[in-house]
């Protein structure tokens, strides 16, 4: 299987704070990966060292079978990973349809258009000329998937995309996923909402204090296991 990302034995620091202990982590093209954990155990800790905002100090970090030596803010996108961030950091002075044509900057090339991207989310086409901060928590999760997939991406990184969401709206996010899912594009979850990890990763890996503590297939843990490792 090509790896699209592949870590091995990362450490990553902000300043001085040593927060990523030797982190391996392998996603595969077209898996569906979930990294869980409880709060402050380093999960964002994971999306920031791709994006060059954690600082790595160790290990390797491959992607697309390429070993990087160094990682800037633009590397994880021109190699086909996107980033929905935690709190989707949707740009309010810009309209809709200029947030979007934000992901494609780098006119990486590929099947997502704003064409497609508007049939995928229909309330984005019609409100596409208001301001990013016009719509509710839910739709602006739509805008920021709609902006990672404008990059043309091979794998999407989603860090807590359930967070501050309403039941029916997680419901509507795991519809998405997983039809993104079967276009074959893959997919890095970092998720603390148990039921988006049963329904959608193919693979798990428990971040504890910096560390990967437990690996596995999904299919193969009981739900009780999985949710201890969220609470521990």
């Amino acid at each position: 299987m090509s790896e699209l990302l592949d870590l091995r034995g990362v450490n990553a620091y902000y300043g001085q704070a040593h927060i990523l202990h030797g982190v391996d982590l392998k996603v595969g093209a077209g898996e569906q990966i979930a990294v869980i954990g409880r709060n402050g155990v380093g999960k964002t800790t994971i999306v920031n060292a791709l994006l060059a905002q954690a600082t790595i100090r160790g290990g390797e970090v491959w992607m697309r079978g390429e070993r990087l030596s160094r990682i800037a803010g633009h590397t994880a996108a021109t190699r086909g990973i996107a980033v929905v961030p935690q709190g989707r950091q949707i740009l309010p002075n810009l309209s809709i349809e200029e947030n979007l044509k934000l992901g494609a900057a780098l006119r990486r090339p590929g099947k997502w258009s704003l064409e497609r991207i508007y049939e995928l989310f229909p309330i984005l086409a019609e409100r596409r000329r208001l301001s990013g901060a016009a719509l509710s928590g839910g739709q602006q999760q739509m805008l920021a998937i709609g902006r990672a997939l404008m990059a043309n991406p091979d794998l999407v990184v989603l860090d807590e995309p359930s967070e501050g969401l309403a039941p029916v709206v997680v419901d509507e996010l795991e519809c998405i996923l997983r039809d993104l899912g079967g276009t074959g594009i893959a997919i890095l979850l970092i998720e603390q909402h148990l039921r988006l990890v049963l329904d959608l990763a193919d693979r798990f890996y428990v971040l504890s204090k910096g560390h990967v503590s437990e690996s596995g297939k999904i299919k193969d843990v009981d739900r009780e296991i999985l949710q201890s490792y969220i609470m521990q």
